[in-house]
C-alpha cells in the first residue's frame, strides 16, 4: 500500500503520475510578520488549489507527490482540505530543505554539536513515516532532501545521512533536489551508498535541468531515477532542450530510469506572483499534458515509454516496506 493524504492506496491506484509537484511553497514567518506584502490568502489560495488539480485530474493524472517539507512552508492540514476536495491522489514526504546549514533548532541536538546524542532528524523523519505528521495522520510516503550549487556542506550532509538512515530504518524511498549544472546527484549518490542505501530506491532530483547525457546515463546507470521534473521552467533549460534529452534517453533504453514533473506550484511567495506568467509562462500542472507529451510523441517516443515513466516508475519507486 501506498500512503496519500486521504490514507494508504494500492500501488495500482496511482495511475497517472507527476512526481514532483507543490500545493503551496511558503515562508511562515515573513507572512507571519510582514502581512502588509503580497502574501498567502487561505480563503483565495486553498480554493484555487482545489480548482487547478480538478483541472489536472481532466486532463488524465490521476496522482502527484508533493515533496514540500521542513524549509518549504509543509502545514499538513492545509493539504487535507484540498485532498478532501479532489480525487487527485496525493502523496507527501518529510525530510529537511536546506542548501546550507540546518536550522538553528538543530544547533545544539546531535553528533558533533554541544549536546551531541542521535541526530533528532532521524526520529522526526521515521515518526513521520510509521505514525504520521504533526497528529494528523497523515503519513509521509518518501523521503526528501537537497544539495544545491554550494555543495555538500556540514550542514547539508548532516540531513543526507539522516535521510539515509530514516531510509535504512523504514525502507521509504528517497527523492532528492539537485543542482544539476555541477552534478550534484553523484555526490549525493556517493553519501548514500557509504550510508548503504541501495541506489535504485533513489530518485535525482532536477534532472532534467541538464542536457548532459553523460551526466544523466552515469546517474541512471547506478540504479537511481532520473527527475524531468522541471518542465515549464524554460528559464533554467529551454522546452526544446527539455523534451531532446528525455527522447534521447529513450532511444538509448533509460525510459525506466525516468519520471516526469514540472515543480510547479499553486503558490509559492518565492517569486512575485504578478510576475510569474511573464518569467515562466508554462510553469503550471497542465504543460506535460498539453505540450510535453505530444512533442515527445513527434521525437518518436512510443506510448509504452511514456506509460512507463508516468506510471510504471512512479508505482515500483512509491512501492516499499520496512
Amino acid at each position: 500500500m501506498i500512503e496519500t493524504v486521504r490514507g494508504a492506496i494500492a500501488p495500482e491506484a496511482l495511475g497517472r503520475v507527476l512526481m514532483h509537484e507543490h500545493l503551496f511553497v511558503l515562508s511562515p514567518e515573513f507572512a507571519a510578520n510582514y502581512p502588509e506584502h503580497e502574501g498567502f490568502r487561505e480563503d483565495e489560495h486553498v480554493p484555487e488549489a482545489v480548482r487547478r488539480l480538478k483541472e489536472l485530474k481532466e486532463a488524465g493524472i490521476d496522482t502527484i507527490v508533493d515533496p514540500t517539507v521542513i524549509g518549504l512552508g509543509r502545514y499538513i492540514p492545509r493539504v487535507q482540505r484540498v485532498a478532501a476536495e479532489v480525487e487527485v491522489n496525493i502523496v507527501v514526504a518529510t525530510g529537511l530543505y536546506t542548501y546550507n546549514d540546518v536550522p538553528h533548532y538543530l544547533h545544539f541536538r546531535g553528533p558533533g554539536t554541544l549536546l551531541q546524542g542521535e541526530d533528532p532528524l532521524v526520529a522526526m523523519f521515521v515518526g513521520d513515516l510509521r505514525e504520521g505528521i504533526a497528529g494528523t495522520g497523515v503519513k509521509a510516503g518518501l523521503l526528501k532532501c537537497a544539495t544545491d550549487e554550494p555543495g555538500v556542506t556540514p550542514g547539508v550532509e548532516r540531513v543526507l545521512r539522516a535521510v539515509a538512515k530514516a531510509h535504512a530504518e523504514t525502507g521509504a524511498p528517497i527523492m532528492t533536489h539537485t543542482h544539476a549544472g555541477t552534478r550534484r546527484g553523484l555526490e549525493q549518490q556517493d553519501i548514500f551508498a557509504a550510508e548503504g542505501v541501495d541506489l535504485r530506491r533513489v530518485l535525482i532530483g532536477h534532472s532534467g535541468d541538464s542536457a548532459d547525457l553523460g551526466y544523466l546515463t552515469e546517474l541512471a546507470d547506478r540504479g537511481s531515477l532520473l527527475g524531468m521534473d522541471r518542465f515549464g521552467l524554460d528559464l533554467l533549460l529551454p522546452f526544446e532542450e527539455r523534451v531532446n534529452t528525455v527522447a534521447a534517453l529513450c532511444e538509448r533504453g533509460y525510459a525506466d530510469s525516468m519520471v516526469l514533473s514540472h515543480d510547479a506550484s499553486c503558490y509559492i511567495d518565492w517569486l512575485p506572483s504578478a510576475q510569474l506568467p511573464a518569467i515562466a509562462p508554462n510553469w503550471h500542472y497542465l504543460h506535460i499534458t498539453r505540450d510535453v507529451l505530444p512533442a515527445l510523441r513527434e521525437r518518436g517516443v512510443s506510448e509504452a515509454d511514456i506509460t512507463t515513466m508516468l506510471v510504471d516508475n512512479p508505482r515500483r519507486f512509491l512501492s516499499w516496506r520496512a
